[in-house]
């Protein structure tokens, strides 16, 4: 029998904490627009949990999952990558962070999960694949590829009532751009929002897909400007979010069945330096680039003269990775880490054959963009420039969009071979 339980804990920071998301935007929150969250739905004994912030470092995850009620195997643990949040990462994004908050935030999410473990009843889960919103375009190429998939569980108790509604797309949370000085969920703020109108007492999970590749339209350099812009507002990013809602809720239902498995794996990723100069040779020119740019470019700048003067210097030691599958009755869930690529998740919903999957990035770590190896020749803001802003020494290696890939196909498979009972660790 599937018992299923749900719950959300408020995470909305005071005003006058930094804002993540934008190198460009350095000055701190003024107020909040809509309440930032954690919400997680538990199934049997594993868990699906969406944070509202641009991403959780893999030690503050590791720390949850140990802590909360579960076996620490069966959470996935998503950030829902809003750059309207908080920093929440120690290390990474360039500012420092606010460790009272980041307790707060760890904290909440152990409660939302135990909360929901809690709550769990009977439950009968379905599934289906909404149309297609038309929203998220391929910033890097023209017609370049995109996750379009729209899945939509739904979460029934014995009586018919709906506690959950999750869905799921692939387009990065950043509607809003950097003059944005109010704590915001983005436009999934707007696509919960809907989904729990048409579904009143449910509770709505948004899972940020594969998104990193992926906007409504604009390159990553149009995001260096303090400029408004009126595609970049709030009312832009209600209609976004509520034409995702209504694509979702056309989604028909398949019902799943009651065998709930997790499965998990490791993947060490390593990195590669793609500059040709030194990093003092680096931090020079950036000096003098330095001089006569405007705010935004400065604020830019400055962040790259810092890493080249620290974390540039630091050894490029390959990055552990954890890479999850949750089973709900016949429905993948997977967990990737950090921002993954367009191709990297069509993959994956090939290797799940007929069955609706949901895919999710910024899954337990945020550790920057992991292009596929064929991306690397196009160079840009994701391949040549993000490591320095997610304090990284270096960008990460070809082949690791492929390692992780390789490790959720074998754990696919496992999900096929075996049906009975609970999972814990496995590695392909």
């Amino acid at each position: 029998m599937i018992r299923a339980g749900v719950a959300t804990v408020d995470i909305t920071p005071p005003a006058g904490l930094p804002l993540s998301g934008f190198a460009a935007r350095t000055l701190p929150a003024t107020g909040a627009h809509d309440p930032l969250t954690v919400r997680a739905l538990v199934v049997n004994d594993t868990a699906m949990v969406v944070v509202d912030v641009i991403g959780l470092h893999g030690e503050m995850s590791a720390r949850i999952r140990r802590r909360c009620a579960l076996p620490e195997a069966n959470v996935i643990l998503s950030a829902l990558h809003n750059h309207g949040g908080p920093v929440s990462m120690a290390g990474r994004l360039t500012v420092e962070t606010d460790e009272a908050y980041l307790q707060r935030l760890e904290d909440a999410c152990v409660e939302a999960i135990d909360q929901a473990v809690a709550a769990r009843r009977p439950a009968t889960l379905s599934v289906g694949l909404g149309s297609d919103p038309d929203i998220a375009r391929n910033r890097r190429h023209p017609d370049g590829p995109v996750d379009r998939a729209l899945p939509l569980l739904r979460v029934r108790d014995g009586n018919g009532n709906m506690i959950a509604l999750m869905t799921g797309y692939a387009c990065h949370p950043v509607v809003l751009g950097a003059d944005n000085r109010l704590w915001t969920a983005d436009y999934p703020h707007y696509v919960r929002r809907a989904l729990e109108a048409a579904c009143p007492g449910a509770t709505a999970l948004f899972v940020t897909g594969c998104v990193g590749d992926a906007n409504t339209g604009h390159s990553a350099h149009a995001s260096i400007s303090l400029a408004t812009n009126p595609d970049r507002s709030f009312a832009a990013a209600e209609r976004i979010g509520e034409a995702i809602a209504n694509a979702a809720l056309e989604a028909p239902e398949q019902p799943l069945g009651g065998d709930v498995t997790a499965l998990e794996a490791q993947v060490d990723l390593p990195f590669e330096r793609r500059e040709t100069e030194t990093p003092a040779e680096l931090a020079t020119r950036w000096r003098d680039e330095r001089k006569g740019a405007d705010a935004a470019q400065v604020a830019l700048l400055d962040a790259w003269i810092h890493w080249a003067e620290t974390v540039a210097l630091q050894p490029t030691e390959p990055l552990p990775a954890r890479v999850s599958l949750l089973d709900w009755g016949g429905m993948p869930v997977i967990g990737l880490p950090g921002e993954i690529f367009a191709e990297t998740a069509l993959g994956l919903r090939a290797a799940c054959g007929d069955r609706v999957a949901f895919i999710a990035g910024f899954a337990e770590d945020n550790p920057g963009y992991i292009p596929p190896s064929g991306e690397y020749a196009f160079g840009g803001y994701e391949v040549d420039e993000a490591h320095r802003y997610y304090g990284q020494p270096a960008s990460f290696a070809p082949g690791c969009a492929e390692a992780l890939a390789s490790a959720c196909a074998g754990l696919l498979n496992n999900m096929q071979s075996d049906k009975g009972g609970q999972r814990s660790r496995q590695e392909p």
